[in-house]
């Protein structure tokens, strides 16, 4: 990083880059004083802001203190400055502090090339290149539907305030890669917007008073995307049962799941685990079916579980469960762990509690070393370990209280965002402590920045069951192409979504896509939906269970390539599922393509994603020769092609004269 002293300004350069730009008549920096406010409801956040004042700084002194250039700003009439810009701070960093007044906002400006796109900004769902739009960074459920103009999610927002909007997400992180070769993160977990609307340059608003930006320089995606995955750190290998199959997501009970289980291993469906989210009994809700939050077992639900359970390990199947870092007020847990003292206040002193459906539920504090402890032994040894699961769902971490009082001292305002990265450290401590780190598989789709160090896993939370745009299939790709560029480096989803209502049910056909691309992800795993007996079910249909039981052959038959995909994620934290632009960054055709993905170096993949479609349209990038999986015909890159697509043919190319190219034609007498 250069800084350049200029007429009454500055000029940051990064490499060849001009990244800020500062003057009195065109300023890059500003700040400001703010009263928030953020309205609840079941996880979906409505955050205003009452803006007192917004001011463009001016520069009045930059020098060199201790090899640092540091510039001294303040606003138009004030007498001494009142904030201090330090460029340079441990490396490639501007640290930013704000002093006094009131003053508890900035805004940067970043110069912006035409044409330029950019990628990251956590998870998103809707979409991969954030080019022309603008992104809150703040963890909350996603909304259903996601796009008002459309009716699931006029009536989700006029039912339950659940409409939300594109880019609502379960997982935030203020970073982001540039085609300009550069990346910015904001090391900082206060309320912030990453804002692309404009053209001539890329505004960055963050609610806090001490942080700083962190750069990244690169020779182009690839190379920050692995930057950026040595700076959070990235998950491990997979559990090697995880391969064996697919992980079914059953919760009927002990009996009927068994039935079910044996079913499917009768039509040839290979099977590496049965995941029970119900294993803590049920909780009927005007939703459907809910869980009991009371992380132990349920024996009326599930009679002689630990026995069950071994009985599947024998014959090579594991037994997964669920939890969150809730616990419902009308369960014993709650009444423990408030004897224990290990649970989130209210400003008044009292037991935080809040509705997450019609039921009430408080929130073990993970900012002490107390409540991390207590959840660790009481729930995940004793209550899961020691019933010998082999893993769980970790869901939820987005619902946590901007007013909340944790035992930290630390602002709920900043807290909240912490939140799902504190829940997925306790997860994986838990394990470690156990000796467990390389048998036991969690999963989370929430998170935040620090999240990859400790989370192996993600998934894309809850699609609704079906084909929509911003809230369908489609956005699982989306989901894990940007988280992938902040350091996940697996991710996955429910087969055939999980959001069932307001007359929204899985079909067959909505299922039998979903499977198809799982096949070529790093995980398959069913839900049922959170109303099982109104969505299609995979064992309802010999047609579904025949295609499902195909599917996880070709899963299994692609093990050893899917290997060498996690050997280099663990290496390098490039992840499994890629974006075209990772590897044909030259192709500027694949920039904004949020519906297809390289799965690793040598396929690409490209879903289909739309109701009663047959043939499929698929861009194959340029400086290759693609062929085909299914017919063997070879296309050349740079070009859309079209393709047939019968159920059970997913359009699937591989890169001509690739080394796994035995293996991939293999796939085709499956």
């Amino acid at each position: 990083m250069r800084v350049e002293g200029a007429k009454d300004g500055l000029r940051v350069r990064l490499g060849d880059i001009v990244l800020v730009e500062h003057s009195t008549d065109e300023p890059a920096f500003f700040a400001g004083i703010g009263e928030p406010e953020s309205n609840l409801h079941r996880g979906n956040f409505k955050v205003l802001d009452r803006r007192l004042a917004r001011f463009a700084l001016e520069l009045i002194a930059l020098e060199v203190r201790d090899g640092l250039t540091v510039a001294a700003m303040k606003r138009r009439g004030a007498t001494a400055a009142e904030v201090t810009i330090t460029f340079g701070q441990d490396g490639e960093n501007i640290g930013v502090e704000l002093h006094g007044g009131g003053l508890n906002r900035f805004w940067i400006r970043l110069r912006s090339e035409p044409g330029e796109h950019l990628w990251g900004g956590g998870e998103q769902f809707s979409h991969f290149s954030l080019a022309g739009r603008r992104f809150p960074m703040w963890t909350q459920e996603p909304g259903v539907g996601r796009d008002l103009t459309t009716r699931m999610a006029l009536i989700a927002e006029n039912d339950a305030k659940a409409g939300a909007h594109e880019a609502a997400t379960y997982y935030p992180q203020p970073t982001f890669a540039s085609s300009r070769r550069y990346a910015l993160h904001v090391d900082s977990p206060a309320y912030s917007v990453l804002d692309f609307t404009s053209p001539m340059f890329h505004e960055i608003e963050v609610w806090d008073t001490a942080f700083r930006f962190e750069l990244f320089a690169g020779s182009g995606l690839e190379d920050l995307v692995c930057q950026l995955a040595r700076r959070f750190g990235h998950g491990g290998h997979l559990p090697e049962w995880v391969y064996n199959g697919a992980i079914l997501g059953l919760k009927r009970g002990t009996a009927r799941n068994f039935e079910i289980l044996e079913q499917a291993l009768a039509a040839g469906v290979h099977v590496s685990g049965m995941w029970s989210e119900d294993w803590c009994g049920l909780r009927h809700t005007s939703f459907g079916a809910r869980l009991f939050w009371d992380w132990q077992w349920s024996e009326a639900r599930y009679p002689e579980l630990p026995a069950k359970i071994r009985e599947l390990k024998e014959r090579g199947i594991r037994f997964l469960v669920y939890n969150n870092p809730n616990l419902c007020s009308d369960g014993p847990l709650f009444k423990e762990a408030a004897e224990n003292d290990v649970l989130a206040k209210n400003p008044d002193g009292s037991i935080c509690t809040i509705d997450f459906g019609e039921f009430d539920c408080g929130f073990v504090d993970f900012t002490s070393e107390a409540g991390r402890q207590w959840y660790k032994d009481r729930i995940i040894k004793r209550s899961m370990l020691d019933l010998g699961v082999s893993g769980w769902m970790a869901d939820f971490g987005e619902y946590l209280p901007t007013d909340v009082r944790v035992a930290s001292g630390e602002d709920g305002w900043k807290v909240h965002n912490q939140w799902p990265a504190l829940w997925a450290r306790v997860n994986a401590e838990a394990i470690a402590e156990a000796g467990l780190a390389d048998e036991i598989l969690f999963f989370m789709r929430a998170g935040y920045t620090g999240s990859q160090k400790y989370c192996k896993l993600m998934w894309a939370g809850d699609q609704l069951v079906d084909f929509s745009r911003h809230d369908g299939l489609e956005t699982a790709i989306s989901a894990a192409l940007s988280c992938g560029v902040v350091g996940n480096t697996v991710s996955h989803s429910d087969i055939g979504g999980y959001t069932t209502l307001y007359g929204n049910v899985r079909t067959e056909e909505v299922f039998m896509r979903w499977a198809e691309m799982n096949a070529f992800t790093p995980v398959m795993r069913t839900h049922e939906s959170n109303r099982p007996d109104e969505s299609f079910q995979f064992y309802q249909s010999a047609t579904a269970l025949a295609h499902f039981a195909r599917m996880t052959r070709i899963y299994r038959a692609l093990v050893p390539y899917l290997k060498t995909l996690s050997a280099e994620a663990v290496a390098t934290g490039l992840p499994t599922q890629r974006p075209l632009a990772l590897h044909y960054e030259a192709d500027r055709a694949t920039w904004a393509i949020h519906d297809q993905y390289l799965y690793g170096r040598e396929l690409l993949v490209a879903p289909v994603h739309k109701s009663g479609m047959r043939h499929w349209r698929a861009y194959l990038p340029r400086g290759e020769t693609w062929v085909h999986l299914w017919s063997g015909a070879a296309h050349e890159g740079g070009q859309v092609v079209e393709v047939a697509a019968p159920f059970g043919q997913i359009p699937v190319f591989y890169r001509q004269g690739s080394a796994w190219e035995d293996l991939f034609v293999s796939l085709r007498a499956l």
